[in-house]
């Protein structure tokens, strides 16, 4: 599908273009959602050079994520969408930038670019031009990272929380397994935006060095290096999370050993406790002929009696040794 974005007197204008249609030439931005060969084709006619395919976005080396060609600089970076689609080729985005146009290629639905359309059209940023288009974009996808980032934050707080203040059930093995499943989904969502940020720290790099070629004015120079440095504190703050939750996950599996070992201690110190009295209800249960207490009219109660105080002297020492 190609969305082209066009400026009218001031007010960006969003246009559906279908294959067969030509693509406005006073367009700026042309967004193209998992594209056909030919619409592929249209835009790169349009914008004058070749747009990578969905496998070379997959491409993990930064020269094919990043490079120079025809006087464009095509930029592939991993959108915050991959903390909920673990689909690293929906996740990643492209951008095909001159001086005049931009290009967005995606393959998935990030809300960064949902928020960048909302703000040119409805929120008053001047749009004078594709860079300008381009460093909104930018922004967006910026805050949304910080965004996906504090959502983890909050969930592992809750989770902290529910571990350190009311504590896990042991007994119900539904809440615990519940536990350790939400940690490792945060976990993986922190994970998935180190890589997501160690990405867009590239691309904020290679702006800045190649700024000559999209004719960037100080001020978006400046942009650039401010949204580089955002991102880093975003990813230094993913690293950081990502190491509390560690600490949280194996305090948690502690807190539960913990409390496991107790009641591991209790039966190993009742099992003790009633050694005695098994051992007496074994001597008197051998039935030999010769045994004194067998005619004795107190043989029972006798043996009852030196059984129970077997347990209590056995428990009272536990007690003073404070093992119970």
């Amino acid at each position: 599908m190609i969305t082209a974005y066009t400026l009218d007197a001031g007010t960006i204008v969003e246009i559906r273009c279908s294959s067969e249609m030509r693509i406005p030439d006073l367009a700026l931005w042309v967004d193209l959602f998992s594209p056909t060969a030919e619409e592929r084709t249209l835009a790169e006619a349009w914008i004058g050079t070749e747009i990578p395919t969905r496998e070379e976005m997959a491409a993990i080396e930064t020269s094919e994520r990043l490079y120079e060609l025809q006087s464009a600089l095509i930029m592939t970076a991993v959108m915050p969408l991959i903390a909920r689609n673990p689909d690293p080729k929906s996740a990643a985005m492209t951008l095909v930038a001159t001086k005049d146009r931009l290009v967005s290629l995606r393959h998935g639905e990030p809300a960064s670019l949902a928020i960048a359309v909302r703000r040119i059209q409805h929120e008053g940023i001047p749009i004078r031009s594709a860079c300008d288009i381009l460093f909104t974009l930018l922004d967006a996808i910026a805050d949304r990272a910080a965004d996906v980032v504090e959502e983890c934050s909050a969930e592992f707080d809750a989770v902290s929380s529910q571990v350190f203040g009311a504590g896990l059930d042991t007994r119900k093995s539904t809440q615990y397994k519940a536990t350790i499943q939400k940690i490792g989904h945060i976990g993986l969502k922190v994970a998935r935006m180190h890589d997501a940020c160690a990405s867009l720290e590239r691309l904020f790099l290679f702006l800045s060095l190649h700024a000559k070629t999209l004719s960037l004015n100080s001020q978006q120079k400046s942009a650039a290096k401010a949204l580089g440095r955002d991102i880093r504190s975003i990813r230094e703050h993913a690293g950081g999370l990502d190491a509390r939750l560690n600490f949280l996950l194996d305090a948690t599996v502690g807190l539960v050993n913990l409390e496991q070992n107790q009641i591991i201690k209790i039966f190993s110190v009742l099992a003790v406790i009633f050694l005695p009295p098994t051992l007496i209800a074994s001597i008197y249960g051998m039935n030999f002929e010769i045994m004194p207490e067998l005619a004795w009219t107190y043989g029972y109660p006798f043996s009852i009696g030196i059984m129970i105080a077997s347990v209590a002297v056995t428990f009272l020492y536990f007690r003073w040794k404070k093992l119970l």
